[in-house]
Parts: C-alpha cells; structure tokens; sequence
C-alpha cells in the first residue's frame, strides 16, 4: 500500500496490525516501511531485478531517522533503476563472505550474551576462542564441510566430554549462520557429525581422603599458603554440595541465619534454597564481612569475588595426595555421603536442587551399599557354620 510522504510524524502513527505489512512512500516509489505486531517499525527498498522481487531493510524507525532512510533509498534504488548494482545481492554476497571468527563474534555478542546464563557464556565463550577459531581462522563460514568438523571433533578424542561440547557450540554457531543469511538453510555440517561415547565420571572422596583433605586445607591456613577465603570455598563445596560458581557468588545478603539457609536468586537450575548443617552456619560466622564488598568469598579486587579456585585447589589436592580429584567431585562426595548415611534419593535432591529425579537417580548404586554389607555378614556366619 502506498500513500503520503513518509516521515517520522507519518511513520509515529502507522497502527499496529495482528500481522506485519509495508506502506510505501507516496514520493519515492520503492521506498517503504514495514510495521511488526511488535510495534517495531523498520525502513526498506522494494524493486525487481531479473524477474525477482528483491527487498532490503535500511535500518529500524527510531534508530534511523526518516530523512537518513529516505536518501539511502534514493541512492540505492537509483542504482539499481540505472541497471547498476543489486543491493540485496551485493548484501548476500556480504553476508556468504563471512569468516566462522567473524560469526562467533556475532553469536557471542547478539546470541550468548542475551540469552545465555553467565556459567553457560563463559564455556560458549571459551569454545569459540579456545577451539573453533583456531582451528578455522579466516575460513569462510559457507566453505565449512562436515569433514572439516569431524577433523575439529577428532582432534580432541582425548577428551570426548570436550570434544562433544565444543561440537555442539559449533551446531548452534552453524544453525544461527542460516538464519542470518551466511550459509543455506539446512546446510549445517555437524549434522553428520557423531558425538563421542561419554561415560560420566564418578569420584567419591572416601573418609580417609577426606581426612587428607582437612589435614592440607588445615596446612594452607596455618602457614597462608592459600587465601583464607580460597580454603573456606572448598570447605563450603564439600559441607552443602553446591556448584562451584553458587558459592564463588555467594553474598551475605542471601544467607538467613536464624533459618539456616541461604536463597540464591538464581542457579544452573533457576532460583534455590541452600539449608544449612551447623557446621556450615559455624564456618560462616568465623568469615570476616569485608567492608564495601558483598561476597562471601571476598576476591583480590576491591568489591569482587574470588574467580580463581582452580589454581588453589590444585596445590592443595597434590598436598593431600589427591590428584585425580575435581572441585565437582566435592558435590558428588556430599551427594553419596548422604546416600550412604541412609538419606533417601528425593531428599539428596532437594539438598543438591535436583529438578529431574533421573539427575539424583546416579548416586542410586551407592544405595546398594548397606545391602552388600547385610549380605557379607550373613553369608560370613552360614560360612562359619559351614566350616
């Protein structure tokens, strides 16, 4: 449809429609905007080019003013009515030139970073500045083939759990780079690409170890070896179970002494209660509040949090003679400590905040543990009376 001059005033008051539709200018034949059920209005070129109805946006109403849209599609469209350039074309062209750098830019900047969980943009983040540009570099995002994958995933065999989450960043780079015009639709090259069998991995510190784990976090403290701080991190891991990051940003302000819980506003899983065992609530009265600093786990810049444990926990787990152990494997002992003292699996659920039952359901075997026990005494006394 067209009709006046387009220009704010006019553009200001188009209605909104159930569906979206396109008022051309009434000076500028070509020249038109697009109105989305949104509200949302956005400014483009029409014209037809070897038989075909091209279209072009110029740029949202509001951030692009009027006057600006209209002399780009002056512009534009005299090229084209001089039988010169095809805008549109020379945008696709653009757009099939981009290098896989240049679309994990955009995917961490337009994708990740809106929708994204910080836990989940940190390891997106990685994947792409760790793995996929340096493996592609420059390629272009079109010339991408599934053979290129497989050698990216085969590199890192190694290390399957690594391997198959950097394979599935790179899917979702490759799915985003159809819907923004860099590649054709269902064209993604890690479709034929299979992930590589995972075993998940079960380590359980038992009592002995744990014993070796004070006595070294005891040591750190003593001589200052490590941050106070850095030790009581790893003392709160083990004692509530939680995830790394959950106590990493952990304020004062979540934690309710008189309950005896903490309330994180959000989590892995969405909001969550932490409750408290009186060791906990007692090592929490022993951390000094920082003035001007919110966290628990006070980090070395004024205000901020402690962000490197890793290093921490790798000289403090050699000290104690464990070095197959992870910081994670501190929520996997809690977990099978409760299963073992004869807590239920829903309960362990809800102290780990479990959404999926099939989650706590891992830890099930060591529920088999006072069975097996049971079942050595009585076969040991039929044995004794057998002779």
């Amino acid at each position: 449809m067209a009709g006046e001059k387009l220009s704010k005033r006019v553009v200001d008051r188009l209605e909104v429609r159930a569906k979206d539709y396109i008022v051309f200018d009434g000076e500028l034949p070509g020249f038109g905007v697009r109105v989305m059920p949104n509200g949302k209005r956005f400014y483009l070129i029409q014209y037809r080019r070897h038989g075909r109805t091209r279209r072009m946006a110029l740029g949202q109403h509001g951030v692009v003013t009027a006057e600006i849209a209209r002399r780009e599609a002056n512009r534009m469209l005299g090229a084209v009515r001089g039988g010169g350039d095809d805008p549109a074309t020379l945008r696709d062209m653009e757009r099939q030139a981009a290098t896989v750098q240049e679309l994990g830019a955009r995917f961490l900047k337009e994708h990740v970073a809106v929708r994204c969980k910080p836990t989940t943009e940190y390891e997106y983040r990685r994947a792409v500045q760790f793995f996929i540009n340096p493996f592609f570099g420059k390629q272009r995002v079109r010339t991408v083939t599934s053979a290129d994958v497989a050698e990216l995933h085969g590199n890192y065999a190694h290390t399957p759990y690594q391997s198959n989450r950097v394979l599935g960043v790179l899917s979702k780079m490759m799915n985003l780079a159809e819907v923004w015009g860099m590649r054709d639709k269902r064209t993604n090259p890690c479709d034929d690409v299979k992930a590589f069998p995972e075993r998940k991995r079960e380590r359980f510190l038992s009592p002995e170890e744990i014993e070796r784990l004070g006595a070294a976090l005891q040591e750190a403290e003593r001589t200052d070896a490590e941050s106070r701080f850095a030790v009581a991190a790893f003392r709160l891991l083990l004692l509530t179970g939680c995830r790394l990051r959950e106590i990493q940003t952990l304020k004062w302000s979540y934690i309710d002494f008189r309950a005896g819980r903490f309330r994180l506003p959000d989590s892995k899983t969405g909001p969550k209660t932490v409750y408290l065992g009186d060791a906990v609530v007692e090592l929490l009265r022993k951390l000094p509040e920082v003035d001007g600093n919110p966290y628990v786990i006070v980090g070395k810049l004024e205000g901020s949090h402690l962000t490197d444990l890793q290093h921490p926990w790798r000289r403090i787990r050699k000290t104690a003679g464990l070095d197959d152990v992870r910081i994670h494997d501190l929520r996997h002992t809690y977990a099978s400590d409760g299963v073992l003292a004869g807590e239920g699996l829903p309960m362990i659920g809800k102290l780990l905040g479990h959404t999926q039952v099939q989650t706590t359901a891992r830890y099930a075997h060591l529920a088999d543990h006072p069975v097996r026990e049971a079942a050595t005494r009585i076969a040991g006394r039929l044995a004794s009376a057998l002779g």
